[in-house]
């Protein structure tokens, strides 16, 4: 889902190639590479080149939120329609500074409040390393439920899952 959305202190909009040196801060920050994993980017070209292949897939949806009052990008939310998986995956990240103010929750609701308005998706799931507490209590938050683990080739993963025809209603 690629449009502009806004909450009371947020823009959320596409990304966009001119978010590469956020994309830089982002990918490189604490919590996105333990819990995420290293995408090797370190560069403005790496950002650029990583951000086209996204833009250039039909089946993923990277949208960065920003604060409404200087415009600063700092976190994302993503929709991901994986061929391994069933059902489309949401997720988010944040930039470290700016944690613990609740602008995750309230991106990630927004954002999936307007997927649910859609009435296009049977299920949303949301996969995370159960070593995230962060990241399940907010999923927990927007009406997730634990599903089950399975073991991918990086390791074990948690589904979480949200009937999406029961929560539009």
């Amino acid at each position: 889902m690629y449009k502009t959305i806004e909450t009371e202190r947020l823009i959320i909009r596409p990304l966009n190639l001119t978010d590469s040196k956020f994309i830089i801060e982002l990918v490189n920050s604490e919590g996105w590479l333990k819990f995420i994993g290293n995408r090797n980017i370190s560069n403005k070209e790496d950002a650029e080149k990583y951000i086209q292949k996204i833009l250039d897939s039909p089946n993923f949806y990277y949208s960065v939120f920003q604060l409404k009052t200087t415009k600063k990008p700092i976190g994302i939310v993503t929709f991901l329609h994986r061929e391994e998986q069933k059902y489309p995956d949401i997720g988010f990240a944040m930039l470290p500074n700016y944690e613990k103010n609740g602008y995750t929750l309230e991106a990630s609701k927004k954002y999936l409040d307007e997927i649910l308005k859609s009435n296009t998706y049977e299920n949303i799931i949301a996969i995370t390393i159960p070593e995230n507490q962060k990241s399940i209590k907010l999923l927990k938050k927007l009406g997730l439920a634990y599903e089950s683990d399975y073991v991918g080739e990086h390791g074990t993963l948690s589904v979480f899952g949200l009937n999406a025809k029961k929560a539009s209603k």
